[in-house]
C-alpha cells in the first residue's frame, strides 16, 4: 500500500511533465515584421545563420493582391520543406513611412500564420524595387547557402509569368539533390 502512495505524486509529477511538453510544442512561434537595409538583408543571406541549404524570398506588399492570393503557397513551402533545409523568407516592399501599411502587413503576416522570418526594407520607398532589380511584385529569389541568387521568378515579362509551381519545382529537385529544372518560357508553358 506505501508503493501506492509514492507512486501518486510521481505520476501526477509524470502527468504535469507530459502536459507541459505537449502545449509547449505546440505552442504558435511569434509573428514578427522586422526592419531591416537591404545590404543587411544581403549580409544575413551569405551568413546563413539558419545553415540552410537554401533560402526562397518571396518580396511582396501588402496593397498587392496577387501578392496576397499567393502567400499561402509560402506558407505551405515553410511547413513542406522547412524541415529539410529550406529557409522562407517574406520581404515587405511596403513604404517604411506608412504605419498603415507596415501594420496591415502584420496583421495579415498574423493570419497567415507566417511563422518564418518577415522582414521589411527600412530604406526610402522604391528602394527594395531597384536593390532586387524588379518592377513589379510579386517576385521570389532562390539562394543558396553562401547567399548567391541560384533563381528568380517574375512578373517582368508579361509573356513569361512565373507560377508558385514552378518556384516549388525548383526547391523540391535542389532539396532532392536534382539541378535546377530549366526555366519556363511561355512556349514551354504552351502559351
Amino acid at each position: 500500500m506505501h508503493a501506492h502512495r509514492r507512486l501518486g505524486p510521481l505520476l501526477l509529477a509524470v502527468v504535469a511533465l507530459v502536459v507541459y511538453a505537449t502545449t509547449t510544442a505546440r505552442a504558435p512561434a511569434e509573428v514578427k515584421l522586422e526592419p531591416i537595409k537591404f545590404a543587411d538583408f544581403k549580409a544575413r543571406l551569405a551568413k546563413n545563420p539558419t545553415k540552410a541549404k537554401y533560402t526562397i524570398v518571396d518580396a511582396w506588399a501588402s496593397n498587392c493582391a496577387p501578392c496576397k492570393e499567393n502567400f499561402p503557397h509560402l506558407v505551405a513551402m515553410h511547413a513542406d520543406y522547412g524541415s529539410k533545409g529550406l529557409e522562407v523568407i517574406s520581404l515587405s516592399l511596403d513604404d517604411r513611412e506608412d504605419s498603415r501599411a507596415l501594420q496591415s502587413a502584420r496583421d495579415f503576416l498574423k493570419e497567415k500564420k507566417a511563422t518564418f522570418a518577415n522582414f521589411y526594407i527600412d530604406e526610402d520607398f522604391g528602394a527594395g524595387f531597384e536593390h532586387l532589380d524588379i518592377g513589379a511584385i510579386p517576385a521570389v529569389f532562390l539562394y543558396g547557402p553562401d547567399g548567391k541568387e541560384l533563381r528568380r521568378f517574375t512578373m517582368m515579362d508579361p509573356d513569361n509569368q512565373f507560377t508558385y509551381a514552378d518556384v516549388d519545382e525548383a526547391v523540391k529537385a535542389l532539396l532532392d539533390g536534382k539541378p535546377l529544372p530549366p526555366e519556363k518560357t511561355a512556349k514551354t508553358r504552351g502559351k
